[in-house]
């Protein structure tokens, strides 16, 4: 079952905008430890932002400065806007939640994922 939902991917020039969301049907996303990812084929996935359970935010560095995380507690949404967006940030991006064990960021055990958006930079 899917436990995670993204959209907003699709195919923009460099140097332009998206914003990325990840609903989570059947749950709330409060608190619980949340985190964005890419993954390109044939290289491993990469954390680009992640929230712990106590509103603390974390950027991989490759991001910082042109990508923001945040959380809707009202419509259980979490959001991606990408900005300045690079031929490199083309990958299939998706949301991870909810983690056992210690918070260690993008290394955390999340228990659930999604399938992921498509972002295409060209």
């Amino acid at each position: 079952h899917v436990q995670l939902v993204e959209s907003g991917g699709g195919l923009v020039r460099p140097g332009g905008s998206l914003r990325l969301s990840c609903t989570a049907p059947g749950f709330s996303l409060n608190a619980i430890g949340v985190a964005w990812f890419r993954r390109v084929p044939g290289k491993e996935p990469e954390g680009v932002a992640a929230i712990d359970r106590d509103g603390m935010i974390t950027y991989a560095d490759s991001v910082k400065g042109r990508f923001f995380v945040s959380e809707d507690y009202t419509d259980n949404t979490l959001y991606l806007d990408i900005t300045n967006l690079k031929p490199e940030d083309s990958a299939m991006y998706y949301c991870a939640a909810d983690y056992v064990g210690v918070w260690s960021g993008f290394g955390s055990d999340f228990l659930k994922r999604g399938l992921g958006t498509q972002v295409t930079v060209s």
